[in-house]
């Protein structure tokens, strides 16, 4: 069964092992959620689950006609879920779904950092400084005699921000009384940002 909730990225931390090892984890609060709509390939021609995150005073008439019986949530998101899965509109959703030890995928928004260079964008090591180099912080060779235009995805300095996945990080701890859940690793994205988790 696939598990999915989403949270809001409180801070980083470091749980202790039973053999005494540090474990860096980022803290999640993820507050019970209802389900708002399920879509199926009959009417909407793909499966999915739409949840509802955060809080909002006010809607629009046609929002408030789709939460008809609910509260008024900030956003709305989707996860796809396979055509056999069950779900019901007002099924509510909290971190118990998860259990320790699940490998889950983390996306959420990361600070943006404008247009940034190879460098600092990929990781690229950069040239010599020395040794008739001029620009130690450029790409470098972007190609070759063929195929005569530059590769698709090739990476290249650019827009460093938006949307992003982490994948498999380990589920280290669950408080389902405060609604924390505890993910191994860094999670994108400054505190307070909405973050999506699901099973890989």
């Amino acid at each position: 069964m696939k598990k999915f909730i989403v949270a809001e990225k409180l801070h980083m931390s470091q749980i202790f092992s039973k053999d005494g090892k540090s474990i860096p984890v980022t803290i999640l609060k993820a507050t019970p959620t209802k389900v708002t709509q399920v879509r199926t390939t009959e009417k909407d021609k793909y499966t999915a689950v739409q949840i509802g995150w955060g809080k909002k005073k006010s809607q629009t008439k046609a929002a408030a006609g789709h939460l008809k019986g609910m509260k008024n949530y900030a956003k709305l998101v989707e996860f796809r879920i396979p055509a056999d899965a069950k779900f019901e509109r007002g099924q509510e959703i909290t971190v118990e779904t998860f259990a320790v030890g699940d490998m889950v995928s983390v996306t959420s928004q990361m600070k943006g950092r404008g247009f940034a260079g190879p460098i600092k964008r990929h990781g690229f090591h950069g040239a010599p400084s020395s040794h008739g180099h001029d620009h130690p912080r450029a790409v470098g060779s972007i190609g070759m005699r063929f195929p005569q235009h530059v590769r698709k995805g090739l990476r290249m300095a650019g827009h460093m921000a938006g949307n992003r996945t982490v994948k498999n990080l380990e589920v280290i701890d669950i408080d389902s009384k405060k609604h924390l859940i505890a993910v191994k690793g860094a999670v994108p994205g400054a505190p307070g940002v909405m973050v999506k988790i699901e099973t890989t």
